[in-house]
C-alpha cells in the first residue's frame, strides 16, 4: 500500500499537506483519488461524490489553518478525502462499519469534523453561527461552508443566506460545488483569469478605494456599481447572491489547483460573507464513474477494474422496488395518481414511473417542507399524491405533516421508505421515529406491511382513503413472499391471526407484531408455543384483536422496528389501560439510544429484534410463566 501511495502515505495531517508545494500537492490529489476508489471497493461508500473533490479538499486544507479554521461540509458524504487527510487513512478500512469510522462527518471522531452533519442544506447556517460566535468572542478564524448545488436547492440554505447577507461582520466564506454543470476550457481558463482578478487584493482596494471617493456623488456611485455588476455578471450568476448581501467570485475549475489555491489564498484574506462558485465532476478521473454517477453514487464492493456487477436474475425485489412497480401500476388505473419525490428518484425507486409517466412526476430538489405542502395543494385539486421520502427526511416536513395536510384532512400518501434500521448510514438516516411522530397526529394513518405483497396490498389500501396514510416499510429485501400483480385493498384496521397458541392456561404468550419483525416472531412462537398477529395498522389500532389476545392469553409482547418510546407498543399499552384490562406486557423496539453504522442484520440483533433476540427477552420477562413449558419441552 506505501508503495502505491509514496506521498499519501507520509501526510498524517493538514499541516503537512500545507508544507507542500504546488506541485507536490497535484501528485497527492492523485493519489488520494486513486486511494479513495481502491478504498470504497472494498468496503463499500459514497464514491461518486468522493471523487469529485479531491483537488477541492486538498485546496481548502492548503490554504487554511484547520482545525482553527472551520471547514463544514454539507451533507457530508463527499468528506472522504478530508477524513484521509485528517489522520483516518488507516481507519479508512473500517469505514461505516461497526466500531469503524462514520462515512460522515461526526465531532467525537476528530477535531477536523466541526460539525455533524448527513442531511443537506445545513452548512451555511452552522457555519454562519460559528463566524458570528468567534467574532463576538474576538477570534481570528475563518469559518468556509461547502455546500453542493443540490443541497443549495433546500430552503434552509436560502434562508441561511438572507440572514448571512445582514452580517457583513461574519468572516464566512460559503464554497459552492457545482458538480451538475460543465466549463468548456476557453471559458473555465478567463474565469479563472478573471476570479483571480476579483478576488484580488488590487481590485478589492480599487473598489474600496472608488466607493469612498465616488460616495460624494451618488449617481457616481450608482453607475459605478452597476458597471461592476455587469462587469460580474459576463462571465458568473452572481446578482442573486449579491443582492442578499454576499459577494460572489466564479465560477472556476474545481480539479484546477492552480485556480482553487491561490483564489482561496485571495478569498481568505476579505471580510464579510463571500461566496466561491467551483464546477467540479462527479466521478471525476474514473472514468465509469464518470459516466454514470448515479450508479457509483453509493455502491457496494466492487473491482474497479471490471466495475460493478450487474444485479442477479431471481434476487427477490426490495421494498423500495415493490412500491416504483406499484406506482406505476396505480398510476396506469387512476389517472389522478402523481408522484413525488425530494431529490431521490432512484432511492425512492421511481425511476420507472418518471420514464412513465413524466407529466406526473415531480422532482422538487431537497426540499422535504415543500414537498409536503405542494403535495397537499395537488390533493386540494383532487389529484392522489404519492410522497415517496426516506423515513429520516420526512423528519423535516413535520410540521407541512401537521399544519397543511393532517388539520385539513387531505388524502395524501406517505410512502416512507427507509423505515427501522438502515445499516452502513447510521443514527443520521435510521428510520426510527416515524411511528411515535405520526401515530399523534389526528386523521393520519400509520400502516406497517410485514412483506411485500402486503406492502403492495397497503400501499392500495391507503391510497384509497379519503384522508392522509403513511406506509413504512424497511430497506432491502423482506421474507421473499411473492407479490401480486392486483391492486388489492386490505380490510381497514384490521389485523391478522398469523398462529393460534395450544398452550394450557396460565402459560399462554400473544405475540403483536408490527411490520416485517412479524418473521422473527413466527419463529420465537415455535419456541413458546405463542400466538402471533400481524397487526397491519399501528393507527387505527385493532383494538378488538388487542383486548381479544389480552383476556385469552397470560401475557403480551409487542414487537416493531422503531422507537419503542411512544411506538406501537405504547399504543398498545394506552389501549389496554382505556379498556382497564391489567396483563403483563413486554415492548420490544428500537432503544433510546443513537443506533451506530454497520451490518444491518447485526445492528438488529444488537438490539433485540431478531429471533435471538426478542426469544432471550420472552425468556428473561416471563421465565416463571414459561419454566413448566420449557422444562416439559427439554423432556421432550
Amino acid at each position: 500500500m506505501t508503495s502505491s501511495f509514496p506521498l499519501l502515505s507520509r501526510v498524517t495531517s493538514p499541516a503537512e499537506v500545507r508544507a507542500l508545494d504546488r506541485a507536490h500537492l497535484r501528485q497527492l490529489s492523485v493519489e488520494l483519488r486513486q486511494f479513495i476508489l481502491e478504498s470504497v471497493s472494498r468496503t463499500g461508500g459514497h464514491l461518486s461524490s468522493n471523487l469529485g473533490t479531491v483537488e477541492l479538499t486538498v485546496a481548502l486544507h492548503a490554504v487554511f489553518n484547520t482545525p482553527d479554521d472551520r471547514l463544514v461540509w454539507d451533507v457530508g458524504h463527499q468528506t472522504y478525502a478530508h477524513k484521509i487527510l485528517t489522520g483516518r487513512r488507516e481507519a479508512m478500512r473500517g469505514l461505516r462499519q461497526k466500531g469503524g469510522i462514520s462515512g460522515f462527518p461526526r465531532r467525537e471522531e476528530s477535531p477536523y469534523d466541526t460539525f455533524g452533519t448527513a442531511h443537506s442544506s445545513t452548512s451555511i447556517s452552522a457555519a454562519l453561527g460559528m463566524a458570528l460566535a468567534a467574532q463576538r468572542k474576538g477570534e481570528s478564524r475563518r469559518v468556509v461552508a461547502i455546500i453542493g448545488d443540490g443541497a443549495l436547492t433546500g430552503g434552509m440554505a436560502f434562508e441561511a443566506l438572507n440572514n448571512a447577507g445582514v452580517h457583513p461582520e461574519a468572516d464566512l466564506l460559503i464554497v459552492l460545488n457545482d458538480n451538475d454543470m460543465s466549463i468548456s476550457p476557453p471559458v473555465g481558463a478567463l474565469n479563472r483569469h478573471l476570479t483571480g482578478l476579483l478576488s484580488g487584493g488590487l481590485f478589492t482596494a480599487a473598489r474600496s478605494t472608488a466607493k469612498q471617493v465616488l460616495s460624494a456623488a451618488p449617481p457616481l456611485l450608482g453607475l459605478a456599481r452597476r458597471l461592476e455588476e455587469y462587469a460580474k455578471g459576463l462571465v458568473a450568476p452572481s446578482p442573486l447572491f449579491e443582492e442578499l448581501g454576499v459577494k460572489y467570485f466564479g465560477p472556476i475549475d474545481g480539479h484546477d489547483l492552480d485556480a482553487l489555491i491561490p483564489t482561496l489564498h485571495n478569498l481568505r484574506e476579505m471580510h464579510g460573507p463571500v461566496l466561491l462558485h467551483v464546477v467540479t465532476k462527479k466521478g471525476q478521473g474514473y472514468k465509469l464513474a464518470e459516466a454514470d454517477p448515479v450508479a457509483y453514487h453509493g455502491p457496494g464492493k466492487f473491482d474497479p477494474a471490471v466495475g460493478l456487477a450487474p444485479s442477479r436474475p431471481g434476487k427477490p425485489p426490495t421494498f423500495t422496488q415493490v412500491f416504483g412497480q406499484w406506482l406505476c401500476d396505480m398510476a396506469q388505473a387512476d389517472a389522478r395518481v402523481v408522484g413525488i419525490t425530494p431529490a431521490m428518484r432512484e432511492g425512492s425507486g421511481l425511476v420507472e414511473f418518471a420514464e412513465r409517466f413524466p407529466q406526473r412526476y415531480f422532482d422538487v430538489g431537497i426540499a422535504e417542507q415543500h414537498a409536503v405542502t405542494f403535495a397537499a395543494g395537488l390533493a386540494c385539486e383532487g389529484m392522489k399524491p404519492v410522497l415517496a421520502i426516506y423515513s429520516t427526511f420526512l423528519q423535516r416536513g413535520y410540521d407541512q405533516v401537521i399544519h397543511d395536510v393532517a388539520i385539513q384532512n387531505l388524502p395524501v400518501l406517505f410512502a416512507v421508505d427507509r423505515a427501522g434500521v438502515v445499516g452502513a448510514d447510521g443514527a443520521t438516516h435510521t428510520g426510527a421515529f416515524d411511528i411515535p411522530f405520526l401515530r399523534c397526529v389526528p386523521n393520519l394513518g400509520v400502516l406497517v406491511p410485514a412483506d411485500e405483497n402486503e406492502c403492495r396490498q397497503l400501499l392500495t389500501t391507503g391510497l384509497r382513503q379519503s384522508g392522509p396514510v403513511a406506509v413504512r416499510y424497511p430497506r432491502g429485501s423482506g421474507a421473499g413472499v411473492a407479490v401480486e400483480r392486483g391492486l388489492t385493498e386490505l380490510p381497514w384496521g384490521k389485523s391478522q391471526p398469523r398462529r393460534a397458541s395450544a398452550a394450557m392456561p396460565g402459560r399462554r404468550i400473544a405475540i403483536l407484531a408490527f411490520g416485517p419483525v412479524l418473521y422473527a416472531a413466527l419463529q420465537v412462537a415455535e419456541e413458546f408455543d405463542a400466538s402471533v398477529l400481524n397487526m397491519r395498522f399501528v393507527k387505527p389500532l385493532d383494538a378488538v384483536a388487542l383486548l381479544t389476545a389480552a383476556r385469552s392469553h397470560d401475557a403480551l409482547v409487542t414487537v416493531e422496528e422503531g422507537a419503542v418510546m411512544g411506538g406501537a407498543g405504547s399504543a398498545c399499552l394506552e389501549v389496554l389501560q382505556a379498556a382497564g384490562v391489567q396483563i403483563p406486557v413486554l415492548n420490544l423496539g428500537l432503544p433510546d439510544a443513537w443506533l451506530e453504522h454497520g451490518d444491518p442484520a447485526q445492528i438488529t440483533a444488537d438490539v433485540g429484534l431478531d429471533a435471538a433476540g426478542i426469544a432471550s427477552a420472552i425468556r428473561a420477562r416471563f421465565s416463571a410463566l414459561l419454566a413448566p413449558g420449557l422444562k416439559r419441552a427439554a423432556n421432550e
